[in-house]
């Protein structure tokens, strides 16, 4: 049974989730890819104010493809996420309380999610087509130089992901890879 998760993303919610929950998202989400994220935290560490308010936001690892007439995106599959683990930490320091990817975090994102109370999705890799029908609405909102890397402010409408890692640390990553070891013995 899917959980419908909306905005706004606060951390009391995603404390009820648990990893491997299917849960449809609907609300407004940001992308940004390692670039953005590098420009962030230095934004961060300079003092400045971030493109987007960063408490309670979701990022979704994501460059989208243009879109195509009469659509608002064209293609917005999910990108590797541990590209983005050097900056996660602060980020999720900084408030945002979820993150949207695919594939493994660190152990350092992960102790960072247990103590701030986050969350992190895991999305269909390789369907990028079906993840662009969830989005409502898209607008960019900072680093257009970066094109399909340039952070943009999504609103979405049950978007299908399952939580991989939750606020407590459970990793659906590891579990899962136990679990199939275990049953092939």
């Amino acid at each position: 049974m899917d959980i419908k998760l909306e905005a706004p993303f606060t951390k009391k919610k995603l404390k009820t989730l648990r990893a491997g929950d299917r849960v449809l998202i609907s609300g407004d989400i940001y992308t940004a890819r390692d670039a953005a994220h590098r420009r962030m935290t230095e934004m961060i560490g300079r003092g400045e104010e971030l493109p987007f308010p960063i408490d309670e936001a979701i990022i979704y690892y994501a460059g989208p493809s243009p879109a195509r007439p009469g659509r608002p995106i064209g293609s917005a599959g999910p990108t590797t996420s541990y590209r983005m683990d050097p900056y996660a930490p602060l980020l999720l320091e900084k408030g945002q309380s979820g993150m949207i990817g695919k594939g493994p975090r660190s152990d350092e994102v992960i102790t960072a999610m247990k103590k701030t109370g986050s969350v992190y999705f895991a999305a269909i890799g390789g369907a990028g087509a079906l993840m662009a029908k969830c989005v409502r609405k898209a607008e960019l909102i900072a680093f257009e130089d970066l094109g399909t890397e340039a952070v943009r402010k999504l609103t979405v409408e049950n978007m299908p992901v399952t939580v991989a890692v939750d606020s407590c640390g459970n990793d659906l990553y590891r579990t899962g890879t136990q679990r199939y070891l275990e049953e092939q013995k």
